[in-house]
């Protein structure tokens, strides 16, 4: 454990996730908020940072550009947003926890690519829980993968109404891992008509698009005669702070490289 507290930026902090890390990074004495980065059109730009999280004022203002090199660079954003700080990440050798979703493509390389210069710990969720929960699915899988009468594996998410993506990057996640064990290749967003019986290959995703709702996933595992379930809920997107404010902390003394959650949490 470092001596003195890791000086951090966050990117995107005047957005809702934002804003938490800047008041739950306050109460942490392993951290020390430096920078508090917004896009450069953003009406936020020049507004105290404390004093929009809720906190109080703490000097530290929004701004368009890391002036001053930090330890940790969190980015909670949005996909070409997290591209450009993991490429300035990447020049200036920072290590960056990118917390954006919905990353893909080319955007979604470039921010890998950086992890040739400098840390980068990248995951679909920031959640302790969830990360955990991708362990639980995958040891299921593993377990249940020879079943002689097979395993049907449904996905199940709930988020707020306001979400834009759709299944979440968590539910596929969740989807891959149970694909990588056990060997399904047709993944099935939804059913509608007649489509006739499952085959055995098959993975089904369901987004549901409710109220406030921070984020549920359920990962039902059907057997003839039992069913298995694998459920996390999030109560609130603190949830998703404290698994980000962890990774930095993990971050900022490792060596350039792709790291995961799984890394901050040893499984």
């Amino acid at each position: 454990m470092s001596e003195q507290p890791f000086s951090l930026a966050i990117h995107g902090a005047g957005g809702r996730m934002g804003q938490r890390l800047i008041a739950l990074s306050h109460r942490d004495p392993q951290l020390r908020l430096q920078a508090a980065l917004e896009a450069p059109q953003s009406k936020l730009l020049g507004q105290d940072s404390g004093e929009l999280a809720g906190i109080g004022r703490n000097g530290i203002p929004l701004s368009a550009s890391l002036e001053n090199r930090v330890d940790v660079v969190i980015d909670f954003s949005v996909p070409a947003a997290a591209a450009q700080i993991a490429e300035a990440c990447a020049q200036r050798q920072i290590p960056l926890v990118v917390a954006t979703t919905g990353l893909e493509g080319e955007l979604k390389d470039r921010v890998l690519a950086a992890a040739q210069q400098t840390p980068v710990l990248i995951s679909p969720s920031m959640s302790l829980a969830v990360n955990v929960a991708m362990n639980l699915v995958r040891k299921a899988a593993q377990v249940l993968r020879g079943v002689p009468d097979g395993v049907d594996v449904e996905v199940i998410e709930r988020h707020h109404r306001f979400k834009e993506d759709a299944p979440s990057g968590t539910a596929l996640r969740f989807g891959q891992i149970v694909a990588e064990e056990m060997r399904q290749s047709n993944h099935v967003h939804g059913r509608h008509g007649r489509p006739g019986a499952r085959p055995r290959d098959e993975i089904g995703y369901h987004a549901l698009r409710v109220g406030d709702n921070v984020g549920e996933h359920t990962i039902v595992f059907g057997l003839m005669g039992e069913t298995l379930e694998v459920t996390v809920r999030g109560h609130t997107r603190d949830s998703y702070a404290y698994g980000a404010l962890a990774a930095a902390k993990f971050l900022a003394t490792r060596k350039p490289g792709l790291y995961s959650m799984a890394d901050v949490l040893d499984i």
